[in-house]
């Protein structure tokens, strides 16, 4: 997973549970081809069937976080062919190293409301 679906800083997600992939890299220097590839990756998993939202944040330590209706959802995305194809190029070139980590999301609030929108 590479790049930002928005512009809003969290994404729009429905009540839980839903899916969270959270993905944690460390760069290699240089571009590489990298931002390229980030659009087009974007453009195409904002289009998966079971695709919810993103967020990220970059400081050295980069969190993409993709959120998925269900877990069919994720790892049908994971097989997508373009996107194995920027999974290798990610191995080979972008990444010094990464990790992934899949979750169910059960409680989900916000500062405003301070009000769980699920509780299991």
């Amino acid at each position: 997973m590479i790049g930002r679906m928005s512009e809003a800083p969290f994404a729009n997600t429905p009540e839980p549970p839903y899916v969270a992939v959270i993905f944690t890299s460390t760069r290699t220097e240089g571009d590489n081809g990298y931002a390229v590839m980030a659009e087009s990756i974007n453009e195409l998993v904002s289009k998966q069937p079971g695709f919810l939202g993103m967020e990220e944040a970059r400081d050295g330590l980069g969190i993409t976080v993709s959120y998925w209706a269900d877990h069919e959802a994720a790892r049908a995305w994971k097989d997508v062919a373009a996107h194995v194809v920027a999974q290798r190029r990610g191995r080979e070139v972008w990444y010094e190293d990464y990790r992934v980590r899949v979750a169910t999301v059960e409680r989900d609030y916000d500062m405003s409301s301070s009000v769980l929108r699920h509780e299991p």
